[in-house]
């Protein structure tokens, strides 16, 4: 007899139904077809396992199992539910094929029939609501996830016995319900930094508010102990909300990589990503085998923090230049090719030397000639060219660090990011893919990036005596049409550029020794 139930296979951010098809006739042995991996091969021991631990018998005939389409190669354990189930309708333990065929059904079988949590849930559950199935069964840990998708009847499960009591009739299953607005809503506003943690620093926090304000690369510069790392992860306090757009993006790539906690809804707050300087390539920018997204993936609209950034491996380093300008990673494969969204801020940090006391006031560097030229050439220049913010940190004095007034805290940096946004949304109101002044071309500058004679005459010097690329000139550009909005002024002024120009510290000549 044939049987058939429905799954779903995730590549990159978007699902595929599956159809899992089962024939049980004379002969022996079972075979799985349409491109299998070992996952799935290895999925007729759990599947016999968890049957017999409810009751039922395998078939010892000859079972064919396909996964169609067949072209595309199929991964992971989470068809081990709908193989079991179409298993048993083919071998007619277990009636109700129309009711079954009207759900896509997806888990992992544990040996005693419990089901285990997959990854993907929220792709799956929009494909499955786009192609207007009934409802989604899956793993009750996946169920508020899945559940996100209004109008869709999602049902979680803990074993493969609920699974079968629904389809006998013999049991109701709960339809999952969050209200994911009021959550998320919710959430937004609630961090464990803040701003007003941080003494001293007032021009740091100035460059941090005008790169949140602009969607700006960041890169700090200073000695150990300055504060770098810890200004830097108080950066997603002062980023503007996200929107449900973004949310759900974001929860898209976090549910495809597995790293949605157990239970949980949408993301409501921004990314925040610190890899270690030891990372590879692909796992920085996505790829292997079986194409998963990396890091640059899950900041997306977030923050990507690299700590130390000259300690990373050159080759990692330079993977970055294409996203940072197009928002997105391609990973190409010889039979597919996959597009993962990497709309992230790049903040980074560095010592300025070895010994790390090159710009200290106090402490003498102890590097040897050279020694600090070639530390900095461990980054290369088209790499600092996309950085738009070179910020030097200088340590705290004892007199900031012991005084008794509160900094300003996030809630009030963050109520004008957010005002200089909605200024640049309305600005870029009908140009696509464009809602920050980072995301600008270079032809749109002439546009939307206009200053005065005074201005050109300070920027035009500054490129001669920096020698600055053209790259940084559009930096240069960008900041400038930042700092202005942050001031509520409609035109660049000649004292916004000059603001700009300042934080190219890498740019000035002589910087490093």
């Amino acid at each position: 007899m044939l049987a058939k139930t429905f799954g779903s296979a995730v590549y990159g951010v978007e699902a595929i139904t599956i159809t899992i098809e089962v024939n049980v006739s004379s002969g022996a042995h079972i075979f799985i077809v349409g491109l299998p991996d070992n996952a799935i091969k290895e999925s007729i021991q759990r599947v016999e396992s968890a049957i017999k631990t409810i009751g039922f018998s395998m078939p010892r005939t000859k079972v064919v199992i396909n996964l169609a389409p067949a072209d595309i190669r199929k991964s992971g354990s989470a068809f081990d539910l709908p193989i079991a189930l179409a298993m048993l309708v083919a071998s007619e333990q277990l009636e109700n094929a129309e009711k079954i065929s009207e759900y896509v059904i997806m888990g992992e079988l544990n040996l005693d029939g419990m089901v285990n949590p997959i990854k993907g849930a929220l792709p799956i559950a929009i494909t499955t609501y786009d192609e207007k199935f009934k409802g989604l069964i899956l793993p009750v840990q996946n169920s508020r996830e899945a559940a996100v998708v209004n109008n869709l009847n999602v049902y979680g499960v803990s074993h493969l016995r609920d699974v079968i009591e629904f389809f006998k009739d013999e049991k109701t299953l709960p339809r999952v319900r969050v209200s994911a607005k009021e959550e998320f809503a919710e959430a937004q506003t609630q961090f464990d930094l803040d701003f007003n943690d941080v003494k001293g620093q007032m021009n740091i926090k100035r460059a941090l508010e005008i790169a949140a304000a602009g969607g700006h690369n960041v890169i700090l510069i200073g000695p150990p102990g300055a504060g770098k790392t810890m200004l830097a992860k108080r950066m997603p306090t002062i980023l503007p909300p996200l929107s449900l757009k973004e949310a759900l993006e974001t929860t898209k790539i976090h549910s495809v990589a597995g790293k949605l906690p157990s239970n949980s809804t949408l993301v409501s707050k921004r990314p925040f990503r610190t890899p270690h300087h030891t990372i590879s390539d692909i796992a920085l920018v996505g790829g292997g085998s079986n194409p998963q997204p990396g890091e640059i993936s899950l900041a997306h609209n977030g923050i990507l923090f690299l700590d130390e950034l000259p300690e990373f491996k050159r080759t990692v380093l330079e993977v970055l230049r294409q996203p940072i300008e197009e928002r997105k990673i391609v990973v190409s494969r010889a039979r597919i090719s996959i597009e993962f969204p990497s709309n992230f801020m790049l903040i980074a940090s560095m010592n300025p030397c070895p010994c790390g006391y090159y710009t200290h006031p106090e402490k003498e560097c102890t590097c040897p000639p050279g020694g600090v030229l070639k530390y900095l050439n461990r980054i290369s220049g088209p790499l600092l060219d996309r950085i738009d913010l070179h910020v030097e940190v200088s340590p705290v004095t004892y007199s900031e660090l012991s005084e008794s007034h509160v900094s300003e805290p996030s809630a009030q940096i963050r109520k004008r990011v957010i005002e200089a946004r909605r200024i640049q949304e309305e600005r870029f109101r009908d140009v696509a893919e464009v809602h920050c002044n980072a995301m600008t071309t270079s032809n749109m500058l002439n546009e939307f990036c206009k200053i005065d004679k005074a201005g050109h005459n300070l920027l035009k010097t500054a490129m001669k005596r920096l020698n600055l690329s053209a790259r940084a000139y559009d930096r240069i550009l960008k900041v400038g049409r930042t700092i202005a909005d942050l001031d509520l002024s409609p035109a660049i002024r000649p004292d916004h550029v000059a603001e700009a120009i300042q934080y190219r510290s890498l740019d000035r000549e002589g910087w490093a020794g």
